[in-house]
């Protein structure tokens, strides 16, 4: 499995991203995650629609929070063709319990705890943390990125007016 390095830091440290990264052209690659209900949640779920991927490490953590409230609030004004997917490491009860506590009920929140299915195939699985590094992702209705922003720090939020410009551009 490739490792990148260079890419990405916490509070400035150096960390290792494995996987060969998804970038814009690339059909999303087929995954498998885990929802708030123990079912498993795929792409194909959200077919159709153009897909906000969030990726986040932590929604126990004040940035990952943060990310995640700004795109539930945002989901509602984007439109019925839009689908916001909220991706962690998180257990999905963990996840439940947080959607729950912050009233997010516009994203869904699912979990790549089990295999990093989604991590590995999209070169965002952080190798000294088992977490995922922060980025966005952008998915057309045909299955095709067609915006990526890692955000290279990872306590970092994204840039939030970059990404709704590419949602905006695709609906």
């Amino acid at each position: 499995m490739a490792e990148r390095t260079g890419l990405v830091t916490f509070k400035g440290n150096p960390l290792t991203l494995i996987g060969e990264a998804v970038k814009v052209g690339d059909k999303l690659p087929p995954f498998v995650v885990v929802g708030n209900d123990m079912a498993p949640v795929s792409p194909d779920r959200f077919a159709g629609k153009v897909l906000v991927v969030s990726v986040v490490p932590s929604l126990d953590t004040p940035i990952c929070d943060m990310q995640t409230r700004r795109f539930n609030a945002e989901a509602s004004g984007l439109g019925s063709n839009v689908s916001v997917l909220t991706l962690s490491m998180d257990l999905p009860f963990a996840q439940a319990r947080w959607c729950g506590a912050a009233g997010a009920t516009a994203v869904t929140t699912a979990s790549d705890y089990m295999a990093a299915d989604f991590g590995l195939k999209t070169g965002l699985l952080i190798k000294e943390l088992r977490l995922l590094a922060r980025a966005v992702l952008v998915v057309d209705g045909d299955g095709v990125v067609r915006y990526v922003q890692l955000v290279p720090e990872v306590a970092q939020e994204p840039d939030y007016d970059a990404v709704l410009e590419a949602v905006k551009s695709l609906v």
